[in-house]
């Protein structure tokens, strides 16, 4: 593949694909599948942060790579508030419990967080892709 593709084409095609977990989120939100509302609004962070990173072009195996990278670059030199780095956080660690813990409980007040940190990061990730 070209540099041109890793570069705003694959940004791009990241966004869309955020903007499409972000409504399955939602779609499983309204159903009450909150776990899996929770997996999806994680989704939907993860491939809005792998969108900017398309821009340097770099790209991680491990999702934790990918969000320290995020952090170091992004959130600690103050180009994203500090507060998405710790929503990012919480949102892995509550996906990994939806996924991965049998007796997690999720609620709805939770799933509600999950899926507002999305739509914020996909909202900043925009702003700073178009900048660009």
């Amino acid at each position: 593949m070209t540099q041109e593709f890793y570069g705003e084409d694959l940004a791009k095609y990241k966004i869309e694909r955020a903007c499409e977990e972000l409504d399955t989120a939602e779609l499983l939100y309204n159903n009450e599948k909150l776990k899996a509302a929770n997996n999806r609004a994680y989704y939907s962070i993860y491939y809005a942060l792998t969108a900017i990173l398309c821009l340097e072009p770099i790209a991680f195996k491990r999702h934790k790579d990918t969000i320290g990278y995020f952090n170091k670059n992004y959130v600690h030199t103050g180009i994203f508030p500090e507060e998405i780095g710790r929503n990012i956080s919480k949102a892995a660690k509550v996906r990994h419990a939806s996924d991965y813990d049998e007796f997690y409980i999720a609620s709805k007040d939770e799933t509600e967080r999950q899926i507002q940190t999305a739509r914020t990061i996909i909202k900043l990730v925009n702003q700073f892709i178009s900048k660009k």
